[in-house]
């Protein structure tokens, strides 16, 4: 079992993964206009809404909760022979994001935010270095997370020659890279892959990449925030596409 809190979070799943509900908590004393329509809606559904005070919903919530918390199942994670069955109906091209070891649950929420918003095929997670998708990642992603195709990988290298054997071209970030991010071939079928915060990513998954390229620092910062960098990335490609 696990928290979902803050109502944009809570709305998202109520209308998109009802079942995953148990019961929605709400702030005693709270009677505003969007607190009452979500309260009516979970009752629509035959949830159960509760009436909780504001330091029980503190205890609990990992942020801003807004006065609002939902008792759900976890977010299941889909496998990788559920992305080898999806692949053939996948409309071309696709894009898919490749996160190697993203390590701050609200860095993993911004990135599947923006995902979400670039119309992401699938979202690629090492199974042993990613950091949970947590109530907190859930709030960041405002409820992006439940519309994505979210795959756990065993061997992420080896899957990115999977990828590239499908016909997929693998672009990844770094620093030193010789091509700018406007460089970078994302128009066709294409995986992003960013590696963790500090250490980037792995020396395989950088091998395994067809290309690699760089966002320019023009300021005093080293690097961008890599759910920064992911959103450039992607809107680069809808941008290539014409979308």
């Amino acid at each position: 079992m696990s928290y979902v809190f803050g109502l944009h979070a809570v709305t998202a799943l109520l209308e998109r993964s009802p079942e995953r509900l148990r019961a929605l908590y709400v702030q005693r004393g709270r009677r505003d206009q969007r607190m009452g329509a979500l309260v009516e809606a979970a009752r629509a559904r035959g949830i159960r809404v509760e009436a909780a005070d504001k330091r029980w919903l503190d205890r609990r919530a990992e942020g801003s909760h807004q006065g609002v918390l939902a008792d759900c199942h976890d977010l299941a994670l889909s496998d990788e022979k559920d992305l080898e069955a999806r692949w053939p109906t996948m409309t071309r091209p696709v894009l898919f994001l490749v996160l190697d070891g993203i390590s701050d649950p609200r860095n993993l929420g911004a990135c599947l935010r923006s995902a979400n918003a670039a119309g992401v095929d699938a979202v690629l997670l090492p199974r042993r270095r990613s950091a949970p998708l947590n109530a907190a990642a859930l709030k960041t992603a405002a409820g992006g997370a439940e519309d994505l195709l979210l795959v756990e990988v065993a061997n992420l290298a080896r899957r990115l020659e999977w990828l590239k054997d499908q016909g997929i071209w693998v672009v990844g970030t770094a620093a030193d890279a010789v091509d700018s991010w406007t460089q970078a071939d994302v128009a066709g079928n294409c995986a992003i892959v960013l590696g963790g915060e500090g250490g980037g990513m792995r020396a395989l998954t950088r091998k395994t990449c067809d290309q690699l390229v760089r966002l320019p620092m023009r300021g005093s910062v080293q690097s961008l925030n890599v759910s920064v960098a992911a959103g450039i990335l992607l809107f680069e490609a809808v941008r290539q596409r014409g979308l």
